[in-house]
């Protein structure tokens, strides 16, 4: 009888802001090729936090739905209205991914993002790793949860990559990997230190330069992850 009914679709605040910036455009509102509002208008126009809104018009941005003109700001790309609707309904599909999906493509991304960083990183490169490792332990030491710092941890292994848009994808999809961690209790305190031992394995070849090993250890520091992601399931 349930399994006859519609699911209820609950969207979370960014997919909101895309679509009340699709409905801007086409109430013409927003015409392609205007300059949006600042943030902070946008933000009490919309009633929402100034950090979705940058999250949002980050994602639009990278589907090329926004552009960001030196001295000028953010405008609507110059397509046609129907156009620029249907790119947005595309994006709003994109960004309809469950946990299983988004594991297993930050997996292939981050791999490829270690065995980058073990061939380019440079001296600075490794200093910001540290940097970050030693925060994400600083909160596993005071018993804190430590998710933004570990993801933050893999971003940076991304930027030491030299890669931008393995980078971007990479920025686009932890949000939603941040809040699933948070939805599903994925983050364990008593799995910190191995988790911990992962992240020294992981930054140790790539300060040896050794991409294959770099590649490895990071498939095996998210293996745990991917096991759980296949055991769970979101309803929409």
């Amino acid at each position: 009888m349930l399994d006859s009914l519609y699911k209820i679709n609950i969207d979370n605040p960014v997919d909101k802001i895309i679509k009340q910036i699709r409905n801007l455009i086409s109430t013409g509102e927003i015409s392609p090729g205007e300059k949006l509002p600042p943030e902070r208008k946008l933000a009490e126009h919309l009633g929402v936090s100034r950090g979705q809104v940058r999250e949002a018009l980050r994602k639009l941005e990278f589907y090329g739905i926004l552009k960001t003109q030196p001295q000028s700001g953010t405008i609507v790309n110059g397509l046609g209205i129907v156009a620029v609707e249907g790119l947005i309904t595309d994006v709003l599909q994109i960004e309809e991914n469950d946990f299983k999906s988004l594991v297993e493509t930050r997996i292939i991304l981050e791999k490829q993002a270690a065995y980058s960083a073990a061939e380019r990183r440079t001296q600075d490169d490794i200093v910001m790793l540290t940097n970050a490792l030693s925060n994400y332990e600083k909160k596993i030491i005071n018993n804190e949860t430590a998710v933004e710092e570990d993801l933050l941890f893999h971003l940076k292994i991304a930027e030491a990559g030299k890669n931008n848009v393995l980078k971007s994808l990479m920025m686009i999809i932890t949000p939603d990997i941040i809040n699933n961690f948070k939805k599903y209790k994925v983050c364990d305190h008593s799995k910190d230190l191995k988790t911990n031992e992962e992240h020294r394995e992981i930054l140790d070849h790539i300060i040896d330069q050794n991409p294959e090993k770099a590649s490895a250890a990071m498939e095996n520091h998210l293996k745990d992850v991917l096991h759980f992601s296949k055991e769970k399931t979101i309803i929409k």
